[in-house]
């Protein structure tokens, strides 16, 4: 016995496997836009953690090379060159640290730093002297104790990521 197709069967088909089907792929199309928009905005933020990371590993080589140069036997004069300055020369004041012009005008570069957009740089401050309130007045004792404020400026791996770092020193 066969069936034949009567015009009520045909009617009653209204294609609700293509509605079904295009839904299923709508929902799936958004989820796979969501999924590369979280994957690419995920990358882009430990792109910009690295180069965070690289700043400040950059500015604190510069510290670690500051400190180190006042650890040496004997210190040249603080002129106001070369990274070498004093209170009067002005350096203490937080406009000239955002200033790329001034560090590079003023900053005694450091070395040792790879993968960074540039060398870090620093200066350091002398600071006014300090009676030492224990000391004597024995014979070839230094009586006052001089302090240092060291600041370093850090880039990573492009220029928008900056670090600055400061410590204060005493010899």
């Amino acid at each position: 016995m066969t069936r034949t197709t009567t015009a009520k069967s045909i009617d009653g088909e209204r294609g609700a496997a293509l509605i079904v089907a295009l839904v299923m792929l709508l929902i799936m199309t958004v989820l796979g836009v969501t999924a590369a928009r979280n994957t690419n905005l995920q990358e882009r933020m430990a792109g910009n953690l690295r180069d965070s990371n690289l700043a400040f590993q950059s500015a604190e080589r510069a510290l670690r090379e500051g400190e180190t140069f006042l650890r040496g036997a004997t210190l040249p004069p603080f002129t106001g060159a070369n990274g070498l300055l004093t209170m009067q020369d002005g350096a203490g004041q937080a406009s000239f640290w955002g200033n790329d012009t001034w560090w590079l005008a003023n900053g005694r570069t450091a070395t040792g730093m790879a993968h960074v957009n540039r060398a870090p740089l620093y200066v350091i401050e002398e600071l006014p002297a300090v009676e030492n309130p224990g000391g004597s007045l024995v014979f070839g004792e230094l009586p006052d104790i001089g302090f240092y404020r060291i600041t370093a400026q850090g880039q990573g791996g492009s220029a928008d990521a900056i670090t600055i770092l400061q410590t204060t020193y005493r010899r």
